[in-house]
């Protein structure tokens, strides 16, 4: 059926009448000329004074009966697809005539006389509008319309540069809202000329703040991912990284402002114990503390892999491994440089938690923003991805906190599940100043040379979390979380590399 062909139903008399009355497609008009305003459905249903659920509902009506999706999911909210855009005039302008008629005040006669409406009517024949050329085609520049086939004549072929300009022009053509999201094979194919080095510095500046302005849709993440996971096959050798295969991927990515102690890189380790092979990946940024987690992942004994090779032989003899994002996408770690320029967190960030470098069941993520549980789960789906796991409140890393009601969003079989987890227990005081340099502390927690029941416990509800996401590990979250205090135990036990147990190893360190 063809967009905004009406759709007929029966009447109880049996003749056929249009699926929306007049009464029912002005609510909904009004409804979309909000959506269309505030891009945001809580937003636009405060405006309108009715419940987000029902306009929710209006939203849905409008999509069946106009036979579009009118709106896709980004990380700043909804963006009008370009049947939508095409409406906002139309839809804009029978919403202001509404308010205009309700704001009209009665006829008042100044004659004295009584106002008869029988003769003072408005005239029965209409005036074509009047006839102008657009304010912004007075200097010559062209409409939006002749703008976008002129993008469409750049052929697949063409140069880099061509190419990659196309696809920023679709995103903003002529300005005043009239570009669209980019689908998955423009994002991807825009972000390979990137990292292949043949795009001009002002194109890449272009493209990720357009992405940025606009809200990244989660057919443009899901481009740029598949972009990315090519650029890593390229680095590491498309056979070498097809070999690799681990049960859980756990990105790790933080501000080089985040000084928190990584009490997730101990969880990690007590997963890697209860026989779940763990391939972590991550960087600190790109300036002068990039190398944080290679110290700490060197300092406890997880080998830092910057070959395919050298990972799949930690995950075979240790089950846990740690890359660099330097060595395992170099170009995207340039990428990141570009935030001291820009001040702004662009898509590359977003993109870097869903990677894989490795055949992985399943990954952790940490989000904070409602709408990027949503727009990464909705990106899984799109990569044809079974499991994920994203824990809500924590920005960045997956980092479990006990001491609070805990979301977590997954996908299931490919099921979108979530899961609230109340409050484990109520947080403990903070430990007092540790003696020592804070790595020194860090690792005096795991060897127990020092004791911090906060700490602890959130290196065990991590380590449960993980558990927990692994299909067929655990039913629920409370059995993963005995298996993890089953392992925090007996830690101690385990060999390190070096042949020494984790509690000589760390004293002899600090003592």
């Amino acid at each position: 059926m063809a967009k905004g062909e009406k759709t007929p139903v029966s009447s109880p008399s049996g003749q056929e009448t249009p699926a929306l009355e007049s009464l029912t497609k002005g609510r909904l008009l009004v409804a979309l000329n909000a959506l269309l305003s505030r891009r945001n459905v809580t937003k636009a249903a405060h405006d309108l004074g009715v419940q987000t659920s029902a306009l929710s509902r209006m939203l849905a009506q409008l999509r069946e009966e106009l036979g579009d999706p009118l709106f896709v999911r980004s990380g700043r909210g909804l963006v009008p697809t370009p049947f939508a855009e095409s409406l906002r005039p139309r839809v804009h302008a029978v919403a202001k005539e509404l308010e205009a008629i309700f704001a009209t005040p009665a006829p008042v006669s100044h004659s004295g006389a009584p106002f008869d409406t029988r003769w003072n009517v408005p005239s029965q024949f209409r005036a074509a509008p009047l006839a102008v050329r657009p304010a912004h085609l007075l200097d010559g520049e062209p409409s939006h319309h002749e703008v976008v086939r002129k993008l469409e004549q750049v052929a697949d072929d063409a140069p880099p540069q061509k190419r990659l300009a196309r696809h920023i022009g679709m995103m903003g053509i002529a300005g005043g809202g009239n570009g669209r999201p980019l689908t998955i094979e423009e994002a991807e194919e825009a972000l390979d000329i990137i990292l292949a080095g043949q795009a001009d510095p002002v194109q890449i500046g272009a493209l990720l703040g357009m992405m940025r302005l606009r809200g990244t849709t989660a057919a443009e993440l899901a481009g740029v991912v598949r972009a990315v996971q090519r650029h890593t096959r390229t680095v590491l050798g498309t056979p070498a990284q097809a070999s690799l295969t681990a049960d859980l991927d756990w990105p790790c990515y933080t501000s080089p402002h985040n000084t928190a102690p990584p009490w997730f890189f101990h969880a990690a380790r007590l997963v890697a114990q209860a026989g779940v092979t763990v391939l972590m990946h991550g960087s600190t940024g790109t300036g002068a503390v990039a190398g944080r987690y290679e110290v700490i992942a060197k300092a406890v004994g997880i080998p830092v892999c910057t070959t395919a090779a050298e990972c799949a032989q930690a995950l075979a003899t240790r089950n846990i491994a740690y890359m660099p994002l330097v060595t395992l996408a170099p170009q995207v770690y340039r990428l990141l440089g570009l935030h001291g320029l820009l001040e702004v967190r662009s898509l590359i960030f977003e993109s870097l938690p869903m990677i894989r470098p490795a055949n992985s069941k399943t990954s952790l993520l940490g989000v904070t923003k409602p709408s990027y549980k949503e727009l990464h789960r909705d990106t899984a789906m799109l990569l044809g991805w079974s499991d994920l796991s994203i824990l809500g409140s924590v920005r960045d890393i997956a980092q479990f906190s006990p001491f609070r009601l805990t979301a977590l969003h997954q996908l299931i079989d490919g099921k979108p599940r979530d899961v609230l987890i109340p409050a484990l227990m109520a947080e403990p005081p903070v430990a007092p100043r540790p003696r020592g340099t804070p790595l020194e502390y860090w690792e005096a927690v795991w060897t127990g040379a020092m004791r911090d029941a906060r700490a602890e416990q959130i290196i065990v509800s991590t380590a449960a979390f993980a558990l927990f996401a692994i299909p067929g590990r655990a039913a629920t979250f409370d059995a993963a979380l005995e298996q993890a205090r089953g392992v925090w135990k007996d830690r101690l036990h385990a060999p390190t590399q070096h042949g020494v147990s984790t509690a000589e190893n760390g004293r002899e360190r600090l003592f």
